[in-house]
């Protein structure tokens, strides 16, 4: 399947459904940082030193068009790793989001921009550029496995990893679900209910009877 029918179906499947079908999600604090921020895109790993962005800098350079950058900042998430300046020249790469478990800044440019950024928080205080780090090989953020050849999608529900070597198995899972959730509508609307269509057990929830 070539790439951007890779994204097209990811994206189309969301995050939600993704991650209750193979996806790693992450946690609920990585949150797109501006209204409408979605991606479905190959994954770039990226580890800095805590409280310094130099390998960010440096992933700018390396990362292949249209691919997102996934960073860890290890334990110092409260500095501003990325803004308008990385953004502008990451466009100019055609790199194609951001995934960072830390902070952020220049909001207002990054959705002026439409560039997809997905973080833990907004921190005005800049980072360094001066320690060590990795671009390009596997990294742990935010408790997520991150490797090369996984891919990213991130939308309104939150951020997921699909890792590459289940990438197949997990689109169709999804898609089944997808399928089996569209009939749950079809019967909802004809009068059906979440219990009934789920096989659940109403017994094990007592009712107090009806209002008088």
């Amino acid at each position: 399947m070539a790439d951007t029918e890779t994204a097209a179906g990811l994206a189309a499947l969301g995050a939600a459904t993704l991650g209750e079908t193979g996806g790693r999600t992450f946690p609920t604090r990585i949150r797109p940082v501006w209204t409408g921020a979605s991606v479905a895109a190959p994954a770039y790993p990226v580890r800095c030193s805590p409280g310094d962005n130099l390998a960010v800098h440096v992933a700018v350079t390396r990362a292949p068009a249209g691919s997102v950058l996934v960073v860890d900042v290890g334990d110092v998430p409260d500095r501003g790793y990325w803004g308008e300046v990385l953004t502008t020249g990451a466009l100019a790469r055609g790199l194609g989001g951001l995934v960072i478990d830390g902070g952020v800044r220049d909001v207002d440019a990054l959705e002026r921009l439409g560039f997809p950024v997905f973080s833990r928080t907004v921190a005005l205080r800049g980072a360094g550029k001066t320690l060590p780090g990795t671009v390009g090989l596997p990294v742990t953020v935010a408790g997520v496995e991150v490797a090369p050849g996984d891919w990213v999608v991130g939308d309104v529900d939150g951020v997921v990893v699909v890792p590459g070597d289940r990438l197949d198995e997990v689109l169709a899972a999804g898609r089944a679900r997808a399928a089996a959730e569209d009939g749950y509508f079809t019967a909802l609307r004809g009068g059906s209910t979440t219990v009934e269509i789920l096989g659940l057990d109403a017994s094990l929830i007592t009712d107090g009877g009806a209002p008088a």
